[in-house]
């Protein structure tokens, strides 16, 4: 069974803007503008996400108890112990190592995981509805793992975090709402609508090109010179995406979650917040560049990591609905081969029915009518 080519070559145009943003970083200027370019693009990014979103879907989301605390349990509770089980395997005597993977690991992302959940086909409306839990408890936390593992305190700028917040995500559902409303107001608005829905898929690959391009570009410098730290963190990270991507999914199962609402449960749980972690390293931690390095490094591991994921759940669900399918085939085939043999039985017992009468029949039916003519005659 093979996937659509559209399916199979979205992932790889994406890489191919990562490694293209790298390098377009490295040799030019353009590090220093893109990094005021990504906010913009994730905004157009997320404007579309959100046109393509359900409202009536989103409402009933946030009554999903189940999942919500499922998330929950997975990237408050789970992840912090197992990041901090990670930093001391791998990163033992480097504590600023260890204090830049755990910042990385507890900020469950806030963006990119509506989009890797629209791209592996996913509920995108119940992805929505965890959120702003998953941000407000990520600001508040945060502070609280740092001294429960590292004896340390820092200070969140929460108003800057949350005026970044508000631009990323409030402004592009704001206006996907307005959109979605002139809709409804007569006929011309509708049309004009209906050209901008028709444009949804193209545009949402086209702004995350455009997002990830940048993203890369304001990092390569940082990473072509310190390429032994994306080495250092490439082993943890592929070991946390594959570790969460297997747990989640063996309880998402257990707990009888469809393939549809487990995808943005993966996504949740394993996408991260590296531009809200880094900016708090940055304020936090000014004098220890080390954490903010790490921090950088993430997302250039992250990305490939999850378009991979997204890869393999769609492989996996289209397995899925071919089995399903096959097995919804096999009662109707039964039954049409049941009505066959019906009806060729009905055919033999008809052509029995009219067979010509045999010598010995020809005899008895003349006798029978002979016997009735004798007895006639005598009355």
């Amino acid at each position: 069974m093979e996937l659509e080519w559209d399916e199979v070559l979205q992932p790889v145009i994406i890489i191919a803007s990562a490694l293209f943003g790298l390098l377009l970083g490295y040799i030019s200027s353009f590090g220093d503008i893109s990094v005021h370019l990504i906010e913009p693009f994730l905004m157009v990014l997320l404007y579309f996400v959100f046109l393509s979103a359900d409202g009536k879907k989103l409402k009933k989301a946030f009554l999903n108890i189940k999942f919500t605390a499922t998330a929950v349990f997975f990237n408050f509770i789970w992840t912090p112990v197992f990041a901090f089980g990670l930093g001391k395997l791998f990163f033992y005597h480097n504590i600023d190592m260890q204090i830049g993977l755990m910042m990385l690991m507890v900020t469950p992302c806030t963006d990119w995981y509506l989009v890797l959940t629209a791209l592996a086909k996913g509920n995108v409306e119940l992805g929505a509805s965890i959120l702003p839990l998953n941000l407000l408890l990520q600001i508040v936390l945060m502070p609280v793992y740092l001294l429960i593992f590292y004896g340390g305190r820092i200070n969140i700028l929460a108003g800057d975090v949350l005026l970044d917040v508000f631009i990323v995500l409030v402004i592009p559902f704001t206006l996907s709402f307005i959109t979605k409303r002139l809709e409804n107001r007569n006929d011309k608005l509708k049309n004009i609508v209906e050209k901008i829905r028709d444009f949804d898929e193209k545009a949402e690959i086209i702004f995350l090109c455009l997002a990830v391009i940048s993203m890369f570009a304001s990092e390569s410098k940082s990473l072509f010179d310190n390429p032994l730290m994306f080495l250092r963190m490439l082993v943890p990270m592929i070991l946390f995406f594959i570790v969460n991507f297997i747990v989640v999914r063996f309880i998402g199962t257990k707990l009888k979650f469809n393939s549809y609402d487990l995808i943005p449960l993966n996504f949740t749980t394993l996408a991260r917040n590296s531009p809200l972690s880094l900016a708090i390293a940055v304020a936090a931690f000014p004098d220890r560049p080390t954490i903010s390095l790490a921090l950088v490094i993430g997302p250039l591991i992250e990305l490939p990591s999850l378009l991979f994921i997204v890869f393999i759940i769609l492989n996996i669900n289209k397995r899925k609905n071919k089995a399903k399918s096959s097995s919804e085939d096999l009662p109707a085939e039964a039954e049409e081969n049941q009505r066959e043999v019906n009806i060729d039985s009905s055919k033999e017992e008809g052509e029995e029915n009219q067979k010509p009468a045999t010598t010995d029949e020809k005899v008895e039916k003349e006798n029978s009518v002979s016997v009735d003519i004798s007895n006639l005659k005598k009355e």
